[in-house]
């Protein structure tokens, strides 16, 4: 039996990945789950659990160490951001075997301006963007770029202290709360829609991918820029333009790619897709989708870890039939449906309404 360890286990990509193994009907799996908050930890859907320290604390490989030897934890899952570079950056003093790309990769994959300077230097479709350092470089992006822009920090994830504005005081107080002069950039807006292509590779081989398209994001009335990085509803999709340009997008950075690399990509004014970041070492949340419908990626993952043969796969990119829908909110388990099975929803409604106003 495998016996895997899964950081930030009490959080909700951490569990889609411990549900998605638990699904795996030939092979049992042995998951000790490891969480730096004391409240999350109790959330967390494995065999053994443990509290430890955040990754900035010295301690933290210490004692992630003491807990692979103490649990005889074969491989080393991370799903936090921070924690994949601090494990990135000390894979050769983990205890046992990790799964990720080059060091360099992680690098350039966690921060969004040394992407984009990659995506630049190959000609691939990117919003024009700059690094804001002071306010001469804010000035300058509205004069470039606007009336409106969008600043984001250029490290973190679920859409850290990104903000549209088209106010230039607006922005400065913003960057000021943020502290963000020198680590936040300013780019052309984008538009809403977005797609993840989130995909798996061995030493430059790409293993299998799967398109998705958000709907909507899920609380977004409650954040300024409506991004909050959580997914209401996600979609599954198809699209030979969009499989090339993330396939161009990962190859632009590692010519050889290894483990896991979801790319995010969202249309400009054109109707163009941009990649604006690819999201390394870890699934997006909402990766269950995919493994309810067939497409185990943890359970991929873990058998290249291993070394293992995968069964055949007769198609590598978008196996999964499109316009299936993942619907998902607080404190409720997620739906499986149509885009179809909801439009009939809408339609019967309209149905009711014109009857209504016929009988009036």
């Amino acid at each position: 039996m495998k016996r895997i360890l899964v950081t930030g286990a009490g959080g909700a990509a951490a569990t889609n990945f411990t549900r998605s193994l638990r699904l795996v009907k030939d092979e049992q799996f042995h998951l000790i789950g490891v969480d730096a908050d004391k409240y999350y930890l109790q959330r967390a859907e494995t065999d053994e659990r443990y509290l430890i320290p955040l990754c900035s604390d010295p301690d933290y490989l210490p004692i992630i160490n003491d807990i692979v030897r103490e649990t005889g934890a074969d491989l080393l899952f991370a799903q936090p951001d921070a924690e994949i570079e601090c494990i990135s950056t000390n894979r050769e003093q983990i205890a046992c075997r990790v799964f990720l790309a080059s060091k360099e990769t992680v690098k350039i994959c966690q921060n969004k301006y040394l992407s984009f300077e990659k995506w630049k230097q190959a000609g691939l479709p990117v919003p024009d963007t700059m690094m804001i350092d002071n306010e001469n470089d804010l000035h300058k992006a509205f004069r470039e770029f606007g009336p409106k822009i969008w600043i984001r920090a250029v490290q973190g994830s679920f859409g850290k202290g990104s903000l549209p504005t088209d106010n230039v005081e607006q922005a400065k107080a913003w960057l000021d709360f943020q502290k963000g002069w020198g680590n936040y950039s300013a780019a052309v807006c984008l538009l809403p829609e977005s797609i993840t292509w989130q995909s798996i590779w061995n030493n430059g081989e790409l293993i299998t991918a799967q398109g998705r398209k958000r709907l909507y994001w899920e609380f977004a009335n409650r954040a300024p820029s409506g991004i909050t990085g959580l997914t209401g509803t996600g979609v599954t999709i198809s699209d030979p333009v969009l499989d090339e340009l993330a396939q161009k997008a990962i190859h632009a950075i590692d010519p050889a790619p290894h483990g896991i690399f979801s790319v995010d990509m969202t249309y400009d004014v054109r109707g163009t897709p941009n990649p604006t970041e690819i999201n390394i070492g870890r699934f997006f949340t909402t990766h269950l989708f995919f493994s309810v419908l067939g497409l185990n990626m943890p359970a991929i993952f873990v058998k290249l870890a291993f070394g293992e043969p995968l069964p055949a796969m007769p198609k590598k990119i978008n196996p999964l039939p499109e316009g299936l829908a993942w619907v998902r909110g607080m404190d409720i388990e997620p739906v499986l449906t149509s885009l179809k099975d909801i439009e009939k929803e809408v339609l019967a409604m309209e149905s009711r309404r014109n009857s209504l106003r016929a009988r009036s």
